[in-house]
């Protein structure tokens, strides 16, 4: 081991499928984890892939070559293709693409020599035995972050309903699991799902980290932004949804919400799976807008551009999804309306902050009951936001993350 408590250099391996393209602290969760790790003296080799993700297609310039590998003040950055494909509902195709992405990933991080330890972050799945296969390589122990439980939340939507699938897919996780010296959650609900999941022997090695918020870079603005002006929409009251497009979402009651409350303005900024069928949803109403993603630069602009944050999540999957946006709402300053199953992660933290209030998952009565009662509440709404930003600068700061996976690593090796 190269380090330890005391402050010495870490060397550590990443493996990730989204990574910015460049090395400042963005949204992209691992870009920041990497920079505050770097932060701390520590030298990071990242494997990831080719910019893909906002179009679902590899960005203009990057896509002349399979493998890119760039030297960094603190390590490397190597990028693979990542076998985008445009066909977001094809999940074949996608399941197609992360495996090769995972294969070619797992190719690029075996050289560079022994490593402290090895973090691979899911979904996708795969990720596990990649970045299992580089720790037999490398040496250092596997940290299995995981963002999204799978293949629990596609069973829960119905996007996976073949039974040979699922079980190929929980039998990967498991496997997967077992593993890791450690798998990182982001909540206590993913923690008791994992923990379930795997041998008595094992279930100290999950652990909960937390996703930041950068409280610099996303911080409250004034309403009155560029976007509401590119998007034709004046200084009426904005119920904002900003994020994926998917079926996870409650989208559809957003759009029921929005037919039956024609004087609120609805903004779904981002994009997914599921954004054709709602565009068609809502074709005939003249009160909701779509935008697709934005560069990473305008997300607190994007996040000031609405009065209302919403957090829809369909019934089930607030044990097995947390939205890590609600850090950022409650970052810029914004109250949050969240539709999700009661006693999960979301709900825990509006209570704790006071930035926000939750209805049960797909209960439309309420959900706009709730909405109603803040559009009418501006005051409450501007306490909301006071509170939920003061309460998130002291709860989930990015180099408080980074502290807590050096620390992990620095006691998985001295287990060892």
């Amino acid at each position: 081991m190269t380090a330890d408590p005391a402050g010495d250099r870490l060397r550590i391996a990443v493996l990730c499928p989204h990574f910015a393209p460049d090395t400042a602290p963005t949204g992209v969760v691992m870009t920041r984890i990497v920079a505050e790790l770097a932060e701390l003296g520590h030298e990071v080799h990242v494997v990831t892939s080719l910019p893909w993700y906002r179009t679902h297609a590899v960005e203009p310039g990057w896509h002349t070559r399979w493998f890119r590998r760039e030297a960094t003040e603190w390590g490397s950055i190597t990028r693979v293709n990542p076998f985008a494909g445009s066909d977001k509902r094809n999940l074949a195709r996608r399941a197609a693409g992360f495996v090769g992405f995972s294969a070619l990933a797992g190719l690029a991080s075996l050289r560079g020599g022994r490593v402290d330890a090895v973090i691979a972050m899911s979904p996708p799945l795969t990720m596990g035995l990649t970045g299992w296969g580089t720790h037999l390589v490398r040496r250092g122990p596997l940290v299995f972050n995981i963002q999204d439980v799978f293949p629990d939340a596609a069973i829960e939507t119905g996007a996976i309903t073949n039974r040979a699938i699922i079980a190929v897919a929980k039998r990967l996780e498991r496997v997967s699991y077992h593993r890791a010296a450690a798998v990182t959650v982001l909540s206590n609900d993913l923690h008791d799902n994992v923990v379930a999941k795997v041998r008595a022997s094992t279930r100290g090695n999950v652990r909960v980290i937390p996703n930041f918020v950068d409280t610099v870079a996303i911080r409250p603005l004034d309403r009155m932004t560029a976007l509401r002006s590119e998007l034709g929409i004046g200084d009426e009251t904005v119920v904002l949804y900003a994020g994926n497009v998917g079926f996870s979402q409650s989208l559809e009651m957003v759009v029921a919400a929005a037919r039956a409350m024609p004087e609120l303005t609805f903004l779904i900024n981002g994009d997914g799976a599921a954004r054709t069928s709602l565009e068609e949803l809502a074709d005939d109403l003249s009160n909701v807008h779509f935008s697709g993603y934005q560069p990473v630069e305008r997300l607190a602009e994007v996040l000031a551009t609405g009065d209302i944050h919403l957090v829809p999540l369909k019934a089930g999957l607030g044990r097995v999804s947390v939205p890590s946006k609600t850090y950022s709402i409650l970052a810029a300053g914004r109250p949050v309306l969240a539709a999700i199953d009661p006693g999960t992660e979301v709900p825990r933290i509006l209570a704790a902050s006071g930035g926000g209030v939750c209805v049960p998952p797909d209960d439309l009565a309420a959900f706009r009951q709730a909405l109603q009662q803040l559009a009418d509440d501006q005051s409450r709404r501007s306490k909301m936001g006071l509170d939920g930003r003061s309460w998130v600068e002291h709860a989930a700061s990015p180099a408080a993350v980074a502290r807590s996976y050096a620390d992990l690593i620095v006691e998985l090796n001295r287990r060892r």
